[in-house]
């Protein structure tokens, strides 16, 4: 059986979300952010920075949220969520399957740091305003493609796990607003009231 493991806000959502998604069968190891658990010496052998997620499938360990819904989607179940390379949908997809960690998650690890993870007197205003901006500027291409569109390619894919993932996170922070993004907040709502996005948010 398919083990991930898991902390709460954080990409492992992703994976969650996916394996709903597929309705595959799985353990989940739920851990806290903080070094006992993610700096321990039985995390650091699944993943040698201690990170998250990590997912284990028998003898096989993969980590990278991106690289591990390849690995379920190509070894598992795709279960349409991928289509195939001759579809017309195919070269979007994947550009929006990486869009997510090229252009979004860079800024928005920023604005996390700068707001929720360090001490108010380590907190830098100009980094996070320049942090705001970026992401500002990156969902423009994707506030414009969404529209007229329930998801990124049409249908649902897994490539609005990964991307709608940050989306989701973005308008928790108030980067995406009704006013600024009204198709991306739509968006979001719509991938919310999804069961399995829902229960990997609440995990």
């Amino acid at each position: 059986m398919l083990k991930l493991h898991f902390a709460p806000n954080s990409r492992a959502s992703r994976t969650l979300w996916l394996l709903e998604e597929l309705g595959l069968e799985y353990e989940l190891n739920r851990m806290d952010f903080h070094p006992k658990d993610l700096k321990s010496d039985d995390h650091r052998a699944r993943h040698p920075l201690g990170r998250i997620p990590v997912l284990e499938d028998g003898d096989i360990s993969i980590y990278e949220s991106g690289a591990i819904a390849e690995y379920i989607l190509e070894c598992h179940k795709n279960g349409g969520l991928k289509p195939a390379s001759d579809d017309p949908h195919f070269p979007e997809y994947l550009q929006w399957f990486h869009y997510c960690e090229g252009m979004v998650m860079p800024p928005i690890n920023t604005i996390v740091v700068h707001t929720l993870l360090l001490p108010p007197e380590r907190q830098d205003e100009t980094v996070r305003s320049q942090a705001e901006r970026l992401l500002s500027k990156a969902w423009l291409p994707v506030e414009a493609a969404i529209a007229g569109r329930d998801y990124l390619i049409g249908a649902f894919s897994a490539a609005d796990t990964m991307l709608g993932h940050a989306c989701i996170m973005s308008k928790r922070l108030g980067i995406i607003t009704d006013e600024a993004y009204p198709n991306l907040s739509a968006y979001a709502d719509r991938l919310m009231a999804r069961p399995a996005c829902a229960k990997a948010f609440s995990a």
